[in-house]
């Protein structure tokens, strides 16, 4: 088979695949911001990049093990026609059982006081739900979020959905590979990329200010990788 065909069946094998586990999930799905959220469909892989609307979303955690750690903030904002709206903004710190160890608050500055003034998991989850629902999540480095967001749902609510991301981390991957050079992989740090592309310093370790950073830095790529106007919601899903 030739490459571009082979490459559109797999699209379109993922594509239905994904529509029919949304539609499988949700007759199974209880009341609330699942079943919400697994209501509205994902938008067309054709759709322009500047088109759908996206929600770059940020998570601090106690750990990288989504196993045994627990959310401890989310941080999140939506991306509209290449644009970011802060009257969409969110944050929110999570109160958990866990206590913080002194190099983790070192990271996050969340401290035990201020988590106890959080809000329940089941309260920023479906906070998080609902502003997703019919957009496409954005993140730097997709594994935490998808792996936490979904040990939250299975908690919460026995299940979980298939989230597609788009990852700013992978596409700045995808442009160092194709130069077939080596390079550093710090390189693909957050920080680092945003000063390849003169990006302001932002304060890192704070949900929401990530997951603007990570907003602010998808935008720079597709004025780049987009200057034709042809890229894809394809073309850019991890």
């Amino acid at each position: 088979m030739p490459t571009t065909l082979l490459a559109n069946s797999t699209l379109f094998g993922w594509l239905l695949g994904y529509e029919a586990k949304r539609k499988q999930l949700l007759k199974k799905a209880p009341a609330g911001a699942l079943r919400d959220y697994l209501s509205v469909p994902l938008p067309s892989m054709d759709t322009p990049v500047n088109k759908f609307e996206v929600l770059a979303v940020d998570f601090e955690t106690t750990g990288l093990d989504a196993k045994q750690d627990q959310l401890l903030s989310v941080g999140f904002i939506t991306l509209k026609q290449q644009q970011m709206s802060l009257k969409t903004s969110y944050h929110q710190i999570i109160k958990t059982q866990a206590q913080l160890e002194e190099s983790n608050v070192i990271i996050h500055h969340i401290t035990d006081s201020q988590k106890e003034q959080g809000q329940a998991l089941a309260t920023v989850v479906e906070a998080l739900l609902k502003a997703l629902a019919g957009k496409v999540m954005l993140v730097h480095f997709a594994r935490i979020e998808k792996q936490f967001l979904t040990e939250a749902c299975y908690e919460l609510y026995g299940m979980a959905p298939i989230f597609p991301m788009i990852d700013t981390l992978a596409l700045a991957k995808r442009r160092l590979d194709k130069r077939d050079v080596a390079y550093d992989p710090s390189e693909l740090r957050l920080t680092n990329l945003r000063h390849k592309f003169q990006l302001p310093e932002h304060h890192a370790h704070n949900a929401l200010n990530d997951a603007i950073a990570t907003g602010e830095l998808f935008m720079a790529q597709m004025s780049k990788a987009n200057r034709d106007g042809k890229t894809t919601l394809k073309d850019v899903l991890l």
